[in-house]
């Protein structure tokens, strides 16, 4: 089987970076697709202040510049395709890609998820330089700034309410004229000093030349609109962005157990309800989606997979 691989690895996040090293450290013959630049949703954090041993100049991109060496010193190979069909039961699992068809013992999906955007003018442009969808990767940024959070369900008000702990005020922007979050999530939210509400609103255009300075937000009741500007001491303010998730899942749909959102069910050996397919990082459901947990379940899967070729081969 000398044109199979024993692992083919689909998606260059920190949670595909992480398995290609173990997995070619472990002398596998090891292969690591992706259909753009390596990285996924880090590359565009402009400071990497939670992951462990990270120093403080470190960036999301030279991050995974340094996992990138890694992989190269270990020897993964390295393939730039778009997967555009998978055949995953069986022994030999079958991708099939605009450049070619590749074989493998085992698969390990790393495909990630991306956010939901909010689709207005000044978003993409300002993404890393105060719009962040991340509360647990960039709080700290905005230490006694002012923080808007797009959103109204469980994870926008929890985030808000984890704002709190640095932004001198936190408003949350909804579409709605009540939130869609847990009760007991809502009462701290009303209770707590910090916190403000604009409701029946949304986010239609965000400004600044190389950083947040100004947001415009329309009433979708009565469509005035009015812009809110960056006090002139800040010079910035946060827009935190969670109006959900989207994973990555279309090449796995009907063919991998997934929950009611999308994301790949695993255990805790990263194992999938396919023999010999597992899965890391974002596409996963799971409680945290952080670089450190996908590099964690990118080290499982590989582990996993070498025993599973052990056992099987």
């Amino acid at each position: 089987m000398d044109n199979v691989y024993d692992v083919v690895i689909i998606g260059a996040g920190p949670g595909g970076l992480s398995a290609a090293l173990y997995a070619s450290r472990a002398k596998l013959k090891t292969l690591m697709l992706e259909k753009g630049k390596a990285g996924g949703q880090i590359v565009i954090t402009d400071e990497v202040a939670n992951y462990p041993g990270s120093v403080r100049e470190a960036t999301g991109e030279t991050l995974i510049a340094r996992m990138e060496e890694q992989v190269e010193e270990f020897g993964a190979e390295r393939k730039k395709d778009i997967i555009k069909e998978v055949e995953l039961e069986g022994d030999i699992k079958v991708l099939k890609g605009e450049k070619g068809e590749y074989k493998a013992k085992t698969v390990i999906i790393a495909t990630g998820a991306s956010p939901r955007y909010i689709g207005c003018p000044g978003e993409k442009e300002l993404t890393g330089k105060g719009v962040s969808y991340c509360a647990t990767c960039d709080a700290d940024f905005f230490e006694d700034l002012e923080v808007f959070v797009i959103g109204g369900g469980d994870a926008a008000v929890e985030e808000a309410l984890y704002l709190t702990k640095f932004a001198r005020k936190v408003t949350i922007v909804h579409r709605r004229d009540e939130l869609r979050a847990a009760k007991s999530i809502q009462e701290k939210a009303f209770k707590n000093p910090k916190m403000d509400f604009m409701w029946d609103s949304v986010i239609t255009e965000i400004k600044g030349d190389g950083i947040v300075e100004s947001a415009v937000f329309k009433n979708r009741k009565t469509g005035e609109t009015h812009e809110y500007f960056a006090d002139e001491e800040d010079g910035t303010f946060g827009i935190f962005v969670f109006i959900g998730n989207v994973p990555i899942n279309n090449l796995f749909k009907g063919k991998i157990e997934m929950n009611e959102k999308g994301y790949i069910l695993t255990n805790d050996k990263m194992e999938t309800n396919i023999e010999g397919v597992f899965a890391a990082g974002d596409i996963r459901d799971k409680p945290l989606r952080q670089v450190v947990t996908a590099a964690g379940d990118g080290a499982i899967a590989a582990v996993c997979a070498e025993k599973y070729i052990q056992n099987k081969f």
